[in-house]
């Protein structure tokens, strides 16, 4: 282990009590509790353990667009896309869920709870695709059809972050600036994957969509091993709430939940965004994960940061806290009490 991770968790371990040895605790209210790193390759995955909330476990968006159960819409705008739940469950749709078709591929940025036969809703949302704006083959254009896909991108979560981080009513005027990051982004995803895979990964049909890019077939033989590796590890306990990844030795993100059932439902998913991200920054070094102790420091640092309150559209809020070296954004629904939030998305900054 290098000196400066040995001396940080020298440091750590004297304000972080231990739990069963294997187990650190956060410094949290929830009373977090972390796995030991289990490890494939240059991507790092520390469980979180916690209590689940009781209830119905609500559709995923991915679920529900397989059921026919939800219509996401064109509008007309790249900024901002129309959800319906047509249903009789509530759905979750997580910020970062890429939704496939429509005139171009788009990632949404607002975590909600869209409750049973919601009408129509408004949702902020970035393109994931340059240049077109039309049908793609015999896709719809006014509609989408899939979600099978999180966005791979530290960087790109980010931005989406600061659309809302900027001003406190949930607004930014800036978002064009932010659709060129999140641009950048997909652009520099696929160029890393491209140098790593040693084949291009741009679609033909469609150069600019990362959504097509994350369905290439070299990508999802690359994946396969670590995917074999970790996804059981992630089914094994019904006390696991969450995740946190690092990648080649630096602590990347994270995504909690408030039950197990939420979580096992989004862990393929996004363990998948994880590990292709992995790919992408994948070097000859072989850097060592970071201690379990830093990275309970990671989530006691940003859950200790200044809380501010953010409207995310008609439905949902966010409570941010923020750290100089971390960043969580806890999504809830609108006039909900802070018990009932729905997710909580941790970025290393």
């Amino acid at each position: 282990m290098p000196r400066k991770w040995k001396i940080l968790a020298i440091l750590l371990s004297l304000c972080l009590p231990q739990c069963g040895g294997a187990h650190a605790e956060t410094d949290n209210p929830d009373g977090y509790r972390l796995s030991d790193p289990v490890i494939h390759g240059n991507l790092a995955i520390y469980f979180v353990y916690g209590k689940s909330r009781g209830g119905p476990v609500p559709l995923t968006l991915q679920e529900a667009l397989a059921r026919k159960v939800i219509t996401v819409r064109e509008i007309g705008q790249v900024n901002e896309l129309q959800v319906e739940n047509i249903g009789e469950d509530e759905i979750f749709i997580q910020s970062g869920d890429i939704v496939k078709g429509g005139q171009q591929d788009r990632v949404l940025s607002v975590s909600m709870l869209l409750p049973p036969h919601s009408g129509a809703i408004p949702i902020d949302s970035f393109c994931v695709e340059s240049g077109r704006w039309s049908a793609r083959g015999a896709e719809d254009a006014r509609t989408f059809s899939s979600a099978t896909a999180a966005l791979p991108s530290r960087m790109a979560k980010l931005a989406i972050a600061g659309a809302l981080a900027k001003r406190p009513d949930g607004g930014d005027a800036s978002v064009g600036a932010r659709q060129q990051e999140i641009w950048k982004s997909v652009a520099q995803i696929q160029e890393k994957l491209s140098a790593n895979l040693g084949s291009p990964v741009v679609a033909p049909r469609s150069r600019t969509s990362l959504q097509l890019t994350l369905e290439d077939g070299h990508l999802a033989g690359e994946q396969a091993e670590y995917i074999a590796t970790l996804q059981p590890k992630g089914e094994q306990s019904d006390d696991i709430v969450g995740y946190v990844f690092a990648v080649n030795g630096t602590i990347n993100s994270a995504n909690v939940y408030p039950s197990n059932g939420l979580f096992r439902k989004m862990w393929p998913k996004l363990l998948r965004a994880s590990v292709t991200e992995a790919i992408g920054e994948r070097t000859a070094d072989n850097a060592p994960a970071p201690p379990t102790a830093a990275v309970s420091g990671f989530i006691g640092a940003a859950d200790s940061g200044r809380a501010v309150e953010a409207k995310a559209g008609e439905r949902a809020n966010v409570r941010m806290r923020e750290s100089n070296r971390a960043m969580v954004l806890e999504a809830r629904p609108a006039n909900a009490p802070a018990t009932s939030w729905v997710y909580r998305s941790y970025l290393a900054k």
